[in-house]
């Protein structure tokens, strides 16, 4: 749930990307930092391995304009894709407002995507949260990539319940898929927001 401090007048929305390792989500919040104004951003803090994997989280608060007088700033963390770091995925998805998931679309990936997913339902589970009302989104990201699995094939094993989508090359040039994704998910969430 979202924190709103009133004697600041900020609103902080914790957004969760999630998915198998390597899949990409460090390199979602490096272009977003890459290419969003310094003005608005804080300090990425990313803690990685020599194999470039992100240990624990990635996070980088990004303000947005006021809703209502309040200050409104953006979360963003990633959780570790290896399966052994099952623990600090559960603990960084707590309080999360939003999640996305991002796929890594090549065909060898396929599996890890659906491991990926599993374990993001009960580590949401854990927290008293439900995939089915949590804004989530998914990302087919590597979409840039030789032998990747069709979008509709992945649709059908992450997607059957029909939340926003966006293929995605976040490691390309100009990062495409990359804002439509964190977009989607933030509207998401405000809309929750304005309906409490």
């Amino acid at each position: 749930m979202s924190f709103i401090n009133y004697s600041s007048r900020e609103i902080i929305l914790k957004i969760v990307y999630y998915g198998p390792g390597l899949c990409g989500k460090t390199t979602n919040i490096k272009h977003v930092y890459a290419t969003t104004n310094p003005d608005t951003r804080g300090k990425l803090i990313s803690l990685e391995t020599k194999a470039e994997r992100t240990l624990f989280f990635d996070f980088l608060p990004l303000s947005l304009p006021a809703i209502k007088g309040f200050k409104t700033r953006l979360h963003l963390y990633t959780v570790p894709g290896q399966i052994f770091y099952s623990a600090s995925r559960k603990l960084i998805m707590k309080g999360a407002d939003g999640v996305i998931f991002v796929a890594d679309s090549q065909e060898e990936r396929f599996e890890a995507n659906l491991i990926a997913l599993d374990d993001l339902k009960e580590n949401l589970e854990a927290h008293a949260l439900d995939i089915e009302k949590i804004p989530f989104v998914i990302q087919y990201n590597k979409r840039d990539l030789p032998n990747v699995t069709s979008v509709e094939e992945l649709r059908k094993a992450l997607n059957p319940m029909g939340v926003p989508d966006f293929e995605a090359a976040a490691a390309a040039d100009g990062g495409p898929g990359v804002f439509e994704t964190l977009k989607a998910v933030v509207k998401m969430i405000l809309q929750d927001l304005r309906k409490q």
